[in-house]
């Protein structure tokens, strides 16, 4: 099906990618965890990591080192603070103080919670093992992960009691609790693994801008899902300006409002992108760059998605899977990682409106990463396809699309009992 979405969108070049990473061509992503030579504790805890995040347990586990393993056990202990703040069964009061106090569980062999309603319930379940394998990390990882876990349980606290988000710089300031402090985070394990230069720690305004960036997108993006789900991100100051509450916008006499609402929020988002391109330009280890790089991408790929886009008020805006290969696949160079947001950045401009209030500041946002990502050579992987290649491609896609589909009918009706 994926392939098919590829070829029908026009985008044939995605099915080479398609082909080469279903077939274990993807360096970027390709485990380098030897599960036999584990314990059975961290064998759990990669365990839990593939179970709770696919798109992040992909990257994490082709780190380098003890890197590696330093970055699993940090998702983990977040995920499960992030599980407690998510969970609307667990008391307020209950909720505060294990907020509060989370960080202090990393150091209690017998801590757990087993009162969650969550379905990533388990890492509280059995955080004992998690912290278990913490407190075997080299202290400075400890101490990083520690550090960051206090401050988001601190920063979750204080918005866990509000009903939304009034103005940007409380945005702001709820993106950087629950994802500028994992950048924060991840800068300092990378320096501490002595993959980077220190600077990369320690320049702590870049590495919140890189998780600014991804959760404005997540939160523009999943405005229909917060909606049925009774919760609200997006900032009172820049709504209220198109509408009186932020759930008219799911009305069809409200798109033109919705869409302004909308575009200035992607403008907004897209204000980081200097600093990701700064950061980015800083990373030296192949790893830690791909591990970096892939989210970022795929990021601007979505603001590009969501831009004047209606559909994010009716249902699910993302971008293709062969396209999300593609870019997984080449964003492992500064120049490739410039090439690939370009496009993304001209889709928005060719997108944008004069009439639109928020049109100034898109189109200098626009312009400057026009410059920034201004390359000696251009990333254009379908022109380096003659029309032969492509239609070898597509015979390849059909062979394999249907010993995959044998495949795949085995396993259901004959080792679905395993």
């Amino acid at each position: 099906m994926d392939l098919m979405r590829s070829v029908i969108a026009g985008h044939p070049e995605e099915v080479y990618s398609l082909l080469k990473f279903k077939l274990g061509g993807c360096g970027t992503v390709q485990t380098k965890c030897h599960y036999d030579q584990m314990c059975p504790s961290m064998r759990t805890c990669y365990q839990y990591l593939n179970q709770t995040s696919r798109s992040f347990a992909a990257v994490t586990q082709a780190l380098d080192g003890d890197l590696r393993y330093a970055v699993c056990i940090f998702y983990l202990v977040l995920r499960a603070l992030d599980t407690v703040e998510d969970d609307m069964t667990i008391p307020l009061a209950t909720k505060l103080d294990m907020l509060h106090n989370f960080y202090t569980y990393l150091q209690d062999p017998g801590w757990r919670f087993m009162e969650s309603n969550e379905k990533d319930k388990k890492v509280l379940e059995d955080f004992p093992t998690i912290s278990q394998e913490f407190r075997k990390l080299k202290p400075l990882y400890q101490e990083v992960i520690s550090d960051i876990c206090r401050r988001m349980g601190a920063g979750m606290a204080e918005f866990v009691q509000r009903e939304d988000v009034d103005t940007l710089e409380e945005w702001n300031k709820y993106c950087h609790y629950v994802a500028g402090l994992v950048g924060i985070g991840l800068s300092r394990l990378f320096s501490g693994s002595e993959f980077e230069d220190a600077i990369v720690g320690e320049d702590t305004e870049l590495a919140n801008s890189m998780g600014l960036f991804l959760q404005k997108t997540n939160i523009i993006r999943d405005y229909l899902e917060d909606q049925v789900d009774g919760r609200e991100f997006w900032p009172k100051q820049v709504w209220s300006k198109h509408a009186k509450k932020l759930s008219d916008f799911r009305q069809p006499d409200m798109s033109q409002n919705a869409l302004w609402c909308l575009n200035e929020l992607v403008s907004n988002a897209l204000l980081h992108v200097p600093d990701v391109l700064k950061y980015m330009s800083r990373l030296r280890n192949q790893s830690v760059f791909n591990f970096c790089a892939i989210p970022q991408v795929m990021a601007i790929g979505t603001l590009a998605r969501c831009y004047n886009n209606i559909k994010v008020f009716r249902g699910v805006v993302k971008i293709r899977k062969g396209e999300a290969v593609k870019m997984m696949i080449h964003a492992t160079n500064m120049e490739n990682f410039k090439d690939i947001m370009r496009p993304f950045c001209e889709e928005i401009a060719n997108k944008m409106s004069p009439h639109d209030p928020s049109y100034s500041l898109t189109m200098e946002t626009v312009e400057t990463i026009r410059q920034l990502t201004t390359t000696s050579h251009s990333l254009t992987v379908q022109s380096t396809l003659t029309p032969l290649h492509v239609s070898c491609a597509l015979v390849v896609a059909a062979i394999t699309w249907q010993y995959w589909t044998q495949i795949h009918w085995i396993y259901e009706h004959y080792i679905e009992w395993k």
